[in-house]
């Protein structure tokens, strides 16, 4: 998770919203990481896990990522969320609950659809408190 904060800050520092994420391959090594890149692209769909998501299958050379986990400092929102079932992500683990935007716990609750072809285990919590605080420090400095 640390490496996906690191990520998340680097984004801040772009103006982007701060979140990260990394995919850790078969092996538990780090294959991918990305941080938000919407603005800075232009694109949308360029969320952190989507990014890395890509990353990780270009690498591995393939679109599963049936042994690969997830972390990402932010609760994927829906879109992301799908992209983790269709990827057959492993396990995901994230920091900060989005009540707002929110796709595995909150809101939409991908998972739980009955249609959902794929659930990750889920890990939530997982330094929550330093991802809470980026995105804190973010929008407190976008409002003053």
């Amino acid at each position: 998770m640390e490496m996906a904060l690191a990520e998340a800050a680097a984004a801040g520092a772009r103006g982007e919203v701060p979140v990260g994420a990394v995919v850790l391959g078969p092996d538990g090594a780090i294959i991918a990481r990305a941080g938000n890149r919407t603005l800075e692209l232009k694109d949308p769909t360029a969320h952190a896990e989507m990014l890395a998501i890509r990353q990780a299958a270009a690498m591995l050379g393939s679109e599963r990522l049936i042994a690969c986990d997830l972390y990402v400092t932010l609760e994927p929102c829906p879109m992301c969320a799908g992209a983790i079932s269709f990827a057959r992500i492993r396990r995901l683990y994230y920091g900060a609950s989005d009540p707002k935007g929110g796709g595995v716990e909150q809101g939409a609750r991908v998972f739980a659809q009955p249609t959902c072809h794929h659930r990750p285990e889920i890990y939530s919590g997982i330094g929550e408190r330093a991802a809470v605080q980026l995105l804190t420090d973010f929008f407190a400095a976008l409002r003053s």
